[in-house]
């Protein structure tokens, strides 16, 4: 889970440098669609809000008309406009409300899918250097955030300034004397409010922060549960947890306190406003200056004049605060991915989400290394240096070495993941620079260490190999990877559940099923980066027949782990420090008698 930097002073900072900024049209094409929507809510909460402002009249007509006169003639006029009154602001609010559900739920919606859709073209490099936690922030925390205050603190803002300026109008022209006695409230409670804003905004950030660890420490408590149990720490973690959880505390008691002593002052405010008024107002209305119903609308007023300013201090400050939230989002759409196509291989071949299929060739399966070097961004020597292999089609290669030798960044520049920092990789006698991804990746078959299954049945993650398969291929790729039986057992064949990320299966069963996704829609490519490490023996010695037939034909890249699944390789390349140091069949290395025979051995000691 990701953590970010939290300073207090630059929040602090904040509310004066954003003050001139609002972002708003960092996220313009995520609102343009619904001006409509926008309009609308304005309309209808300008219209709702005026009932606000003129209702407290109906109280000085019934009281200076009815009332002091003591006569009813008419009444029923006025009772049946004021409920007319009620009713029109019932659907004027109605409508405004329904209108920011629709906005926030489509604005919040379009800037989750452009973000979900952004991340699909981003590199591996971009997944390695950011945290899952992080980037699901990204995409959910901070859009839904956006959404609400483009939505409801609109329609809170605009309603809060209509009621305050409309009612310090009718104030104005009923008393200026009585109407300028409450307004100068109003300043002193702004300053109040902002100032106890400005805490509860650090305050709930601080809050935000240490839910974030509890809900990490808490994760770590459930998936480390084994490993806690083994190693006798559960009196370490229990103290780790009560910590973080105190702090939680701690700054949740400061945060009440705040919100506490904040609300008090608005009502002492509002009480203090009615006071004056009583005391003013009834002072001149004694005096015959002033009708009894004019002064129950000051009171109304007064009194009803304090919860909008406070509303407009909290939305003034959600709209500085959100700032946070719209330079992360804009942060991660004006990410450029480090692999691109160029123009020229777009128009040919398409993008990832609109291909031109009728231009991609066949792939035949040639594979050249041509001095390749590579780095990672953030290493300091290279990982792959000066590599050079021809690879005719239908050839098995085999990488073996010790950890971090280069094996998987190796398969990971052919499968063009990484760009080599010099030289090229020619797939059929061109550079696979000058074809798009989605041709390479749609003409490869990858299979990983880890298998990984999506959520759904297995007829639905087969079909992520092939999304037009028939039931009679998949079953067919099932028996070429001896996984019929599997699937057969599990209750409801091809629509069984596999669980999220196949946990209802075990890791041997779910390898067999990422077998049988790989070669489902035939590819001319397979790599299997060290995909038999996480089977046990007995699955091994089922899929290992299965994997010769698979790889016969076709070019394939093998990652070993177990040297024993390699034996029947046509290349062996035993690689070093990014270099090949010993290559040829198993026969031939092991009559060598070198690295290739060393680790072999080794490792068939350990096994026996």
């Amino acid at each position: 889970m990701d953590f970010e930097a939290y300073d207090k002073e630059a929040v602090m900072k904040s509310y004066d440098v954003h003050l001139r900024w609002f972002g708003l049209p960092k996220i313009a094409p995520y609102l343009s669609p619904y001006i409509k929507v926008f309009a609308v809510l304005i309309v209808t909460n300008v219209l709702g809000g005026s009932m606000d402002i003129i209702l407290p009249l109906f109280q000085k007509w019934a009281i200076d008309g009815y009332v002091a006169c003591g006569t009813l003639d008419g009444i029923w006029l006025l009772v049946g406009s004021y409920f007319a009154a009620l009713i029109f602001q019932t659907v004027m609010n109605s409508v405004a409300v329904y209108m920011a559900c629709v906005a926030e739920t489509k604005v919040s919606g379009d800037m989750r899918r452009a973000g979900f859709d952004h991340l699909q073209t981003l590199s591996f490099s971009y997944f390695s250097h950011n945290s899952v936690g992080y980037i699901h922030s990204r995409i959910m925390s901070d859009t839904s955030k956006i959404g609400g205050v483009v939505s409801w603190d609109l329609l809170d803002g605009m309603w809060t300034f209509m009621y305050i300026i409309g009612s310090a109008a009718i104030m104005l022209y009923l008393n200026w004397k009585m109407a300028l006695i409450v307004l100068t409230i109003i300043p002193l409670l702004v300053v109040i409010s902002t100032y106890f804003q400005k805490k509860l905004i650090i305050y709930g950030r601080e809050i935000r922060e240490a839910n974030s660890r509890i809900t990490s420490k808490f994760n770590e408590g459930i998936t480390g549960a084994k490993t806690i149990k083994t190693l006798v720490v559960e009196k370490l973690v229990e103290r780790s947890f009560a910590k973080t959880t105190e702090e939680m505390r701690e700054v949740s008691v400061k945060n009440t306190r705040y919100r506490a002593l904040f609300r008090s002052v608005i009502i002492f405010a509002a009480s203090f406003a009615v006071a004056l008024v009583l005391w003013r107002g009834g002072y001149i209305t004694r005096e015959g200056v002033m009708e009894i119903g004019v002064l129950s609308v000051f009171m109304n007023y007064a009194q009803g004049m304090m919860s909008p300013v406070r509303w407009l201090v909290r939305a003034m400050s959600d709209v500085i605060t959100v700032q946070v939230n719209i330079e992360r989002f804009t942060k991660l759409m004006d990410t450029e991915p480090d692999i691109t196509d160029t123009e020229e291989v777009i128009r040919r071949y398409g993008t990832t989400f609109d291909p031109v299929k009728e231009n991609w060739e066949r792939m035949t399966g040639d594979i050249e290394f041509r001095d390749i070097s590579f780095r990672y961004p953030d290493g300091d020597e290279d990982v792959i240096d000066h590599f050079s292999l021809k690879v005719p089609k239908g050839t098995t290669v085999a990488l073996v070495g010790e950890t971090g030798a280069g094996k998987s960044t190796l398969v990971n520049l052919l499968c063009r993941f990484y760009e080599p920092n010099s030289g090229e990789i020619l797939i059929d006698g061109k550079n696979i620079n000058e074809r798009s991804q989605l041709w390479l990746h749609s003409n490869l078959g990858y299979v990983l260490q880890t298998p990984h299954l999506f959520s759904g049945t297995v007829r639905d993650n087969l079909r992520y190999g092939k999304p037009d398969a028939t039931d009679e291929e998949i079953w067919k790729a099932l028996d070429t990877v001896s996984a019929r039986q599997v699937v057969e057992g599990m209750g409801k064949g091809l629509d069984s559940d596999v669980g999220e990320g196949g946990d209802l299966l075990s890791t041997g069963e779910k390898q067999l099923l990422s077998f049988a996704r790989a070669i489902i829609a035939d590819p001319p490519l397979l790599v299997l980066d060290e995909a038999t490490s996480s089977i046990d023996t007995v699955t091994e010695k089922l899929i290992q027949d299965a994997i010769m037939k698979i790889m016969d034909g076709r070019t394939s890249f093998v990652v070993a782990h177990r040297l024993s699944t390699i034996r029947e390789a046509d290349i062996i390349l035993v690689v070093k420090d990014g270099k090949i140091i010993e290559q040829g069949d198993h026969r031939s290395l092991m009559r060598k008698k070198g690295t290739y025979f060393e680790l072999y051995t080794r490792q068939f000691e350990t096994e026996s």
